[in-house]
């Protein structure tokens, strides 16, 4: 596989359907599985001082993440959004820094 083919591979997998899976239907609602993705690759070519031959590599993937789901029903349509257990204790850890930080400063008479 060229480089070209690789780019174009990694391209076609980063559409629409990497984000959003199939729908699932039943009792009148239909929900839509939504997912963060991203995605990274690199490469690198180079030669040794007393060869001829150049040698390279590289390597990419994909990480997903789920986010929520789309609800659609005949009430209407909503997003619902997946809370992650370590982005709340992250940002509540955060919190209790800054306001240590904070209260240090502030108190340095």
């Amino acid at each position: 596989m060229d480089f070209q083919q690789i780019f174009q591979s990694l391209v076609d997998q980063a559409g629409a359907k990497t984000v959003y899976a199939a729908p699932v239907s039943g009792e009148g609602r239909t929900i839509v599985p939504v997912a963060r993705v991203r995605c990274g690759f690199g490469g690198g070519f180079g030669r040794k001082a007393e060869e001829q031959q150049q040698d390279g590599g590289g390597g990419g993937g994909f990480i997903a993440k789920p986010v929520g789901f789309i609800e659609i029903s005949a009430e209407g349509t909503r997003f619902v959004r997946i809370v992650d257990p370590r982005d709340v204790a992250l940002a509540v850890g955060l919190g209790v820094c800054l306001g240590l930080l904070v209260g240090k400063i502030w108190n340095r008479d």
